[in-house]
């Protein structure tokens, strides 16, 4: 052999091959065990002598020798016959490596195929040709469907048992397809097979020549690899954004996890959902070279060349490539808690970095997964459950799409301080703060700031900048304990200020009076909000002048700084942050709103003295 041509082959050698995730699931005893044992042996993937060994056991132990036996090596597994957890193995053919996951077929373990399958690019759901179509089966084309896997071979397994019958094997399909289709699910192949007689696994079968299609290694191969996460759109959540100032050292350090692109230094970014915008200065990796940019999947740290104020659970992207941006996205949801997901109560959803209040908008469709009943008349999610839901949060929230982007377009929801469920995000949802929102992100990109930053301003103030909005009917107190309120936070060296919504109408709002085109008195107020948060205040204001949904709206406005969401009286919002009886003592109420501030870190200590 030439030189060149050693050369050309030890760097094809040493060059990493494409690697996939794909994950067999089907009803329990349909040989999910059996079909990964015989992909491990026929694809050459097991180390030399093992499959030796193992026969060898199971002749001094005066057994069958069953391919499932390379596969079982729990003892718990072997005990009961069944799979209990997503094991997970490799094979390799000409093409790539594989990671295989052997998930669960068995009902009670549900969960655990749940967690195996949403790791995995693709599927091979099998069917017993002698059993035919079963509730599992079903059940679990559905979870597929449901946790967005588009890439699906069918295996119709045990065909020797029905004496290699096409006539069963078209049923089978024809009678799976229809419910797949149901479900917005379309497998890309139907492949009769014999995992214990090795029939159409690596070689095609003598005993089917009606079939022509690709074997089961073959039909792995023909699976599309998605583009490398490097190759994607910027996705970096952010993790803490962290100062130090020891021996001179101003920076603000934004670190995440680059779930997805690459940033570099003069990158302009945007951080969604607030919407602000800068460039990046410096790109900072822990214990490591200086280096002028990082890709996915990698940790990092950056700077900014404005101090701008953005906090954990925001996501930077690039700014011709941003994030969705909404209260409400509809979603596949999956319930395993033990209580059921009930409509009006209020959960923790976790997404990516970000933690929020969420509840059920709208019950679209449900399927109990243990009779696989669709309902759509249910109040409620049940355990084992897989729902078609909108959800809406307290605050808006930046995701993507789960087919867009893995990492950003899951979430699981906590139900007292337990991980109840888990779903992927398939669309957005308008909500009726999109224009708002459109106006602030414009705003923001051209805000023309000074040399003195929020941070700067809540060091010297004690506190962070927030709008206190009391909520409520007419004749509760609002505007008694909104003006003691203002008088207490005052008195207490506070930077406060009560901003009633009738002194910007009849100040700023003087052209529109007459008309009173209440969209445009709300983006105003907000506005003018926005000028004293920008300031440092803690501003206090009322719904007296202004409808209690707007609320909303003056929450996109402002943000980032937060909104105080105080109700006085029945029937309050699901985004209430405290919710006080009508006609209570003020002094009380005050006393309430402060200790709640307190809790929020949003007053932490007491102002500098100057």
């Amino acid at each position: 052999m030439t030189s060149v041509a050693a050369d050309t082959q030890n760097r094809l050698q040493l060059a990493p091959r494409e690697q996939m995730n794909i994950v067999i699931v089907g009803h329990v005893d349909h040989g999910k065990s059996t079909l990964v044992g015989r992909l491990l042996a026929d694809s050459g993937s097991l180390p030399d002598g093992k499959l030796e060994a193992v026969q060898a056991l199971c002749k001094r132990q005066g057994k069958l020798f069953e391919y499932a036996f390379l596969l079982d090596a729990l003892e718990a597994e072997r005990d009961q016959g069944i799979t209990i957890d997503s094991a997970r193995c490799f094979f390799k053919t000409d093409e790539r490596d594989y990671i295989i996951i052997d998930a669960p077929g068995h009902i009670e373990f549900l969960k655990n195929m749940i967690s195996g399958a949403a790791r995995a690019e693709a599927a091979i759901l099998l069917i017993d040709a002698n059993e035919g179509v079963r509730e599992n089966s079903r059940r679990h084309g559905y979870v597929l469907s449901m946790l967005g896997i588009r890439q699906v071979t069918v295996a119709v397994n045990k065909m020797d048992l029905v004496d290699y019958d096409q006539a069963v094997f078209d049923r089978i399909e024809e009678e799976y397809r229809a419910f797949l289709a149901g479900c917005g699910l379309v497998p890309q192949r139907f492949v009769p097979i014999s995992a214990r007689q090795g029939d159409n696994i690596a070689e095609p079968s003598a005993h089917m020549r009606w079939y022509k299609g690709p074997t089961i290694l073959e039909s792995v191969d023909l699976f599309k690899k998605a583009p490398p996460r490097e190759d994607k759109a910027l996705r970096v959540p952010v993790q803490d954004v962290y100062k130090f100032n020891t021996r001179g050292d101003d920076r603000r350090i934004v670190a995440g996890r680059i779930e997805s692109g690459r940033i570099k230094v003069g990158d302009r970014v945007v951080f969604s959902p607030s919407g602000k915008g800068s460039t990046v200065a410096s790109v900072e990796v822990f214990n490591a070279p200086a280096t002028e940019s990082m890709q996915a999947p990698h940790c990092v740290g950056f700077t900014l060349t404005e101090q701008i104020f953005v906090e954990r659970g925001e996501i930077a992207s690039h700014v011709d490539s941003a994030p969705r941006v909404s209260t409400r996205f509809r979603a596949n949801l999956f319930w395993l808690g033990r209580k059921p997901m009930q409509k009006g109560k209020s959960y923790k959803l976790k997404l990516t970095t970000k933690e929020v209040g969420v509840h059920i908008h709208e019950l679209l469709n449900v399927i109990d997964a243990s009779e696989l009943d669709s309902s759509l008349d249910k109040d409620e999610v049940g355990r084992h459950d897989v729902a078609d839901v909108i959800l809406e949060t307290r605050r808006p929230v930046a995701f993507d799409l789960t087919h867009e982007f893995e990492a950003t377009g899951r979430f699981v929801i906590v139900d007292d301080y337990d991980v109840a469920g888990g779903g992927i995000i398939r669309e957005v949802v308008s909500d009726s703060f999109e224009g708002a929102r459109a106006d602030a992100r414009r705003r923001d990109f051209e805000w023309v700031g000074g040399d003195v930053s929020r941070d700067d301003r809540a060091a010297r103030f004690g506190h962070r900048a927030a709008l206190v909005l009391l909520t409520g009917g007419a004749g509760v107190g609002k505007a008694l304990i909104a003006r003691k309120l203002e008088r207490a936070l005052f008195d207490a060296g506070r930077v406060a200020y009560l901003l009633d919504g009738r002194n910007v109408l009849l100040g700023l709002d003087q052209d529109i009076a007459t008309t009173m085109d209440s969209g445009e008195l709300v983006r105003r107020y907000a506005e003018v909000a926005h000028l004293f948060l920008d300031a440092g205040h803690l501003v206090v204001s009322t719904t007296n002048t202004f409808a209690l949904a707007d609320h909303g709206t003056i929450s996109t406005l402002v943000a980032p700084a937060p909104v105080v969401l105080v109700h006085i009286g029945d029937d309050p919002p699901h985004n209430a942050d405290l919710v006080l009886p009508a006609q209570t003592d003020p002094e009380g109420c005050v006393t309430a709103i402060r200790a709640m501030l307190r809790e929020q870190n949003l007053v932490v200590r007491p102002p500098e003295p100057r």
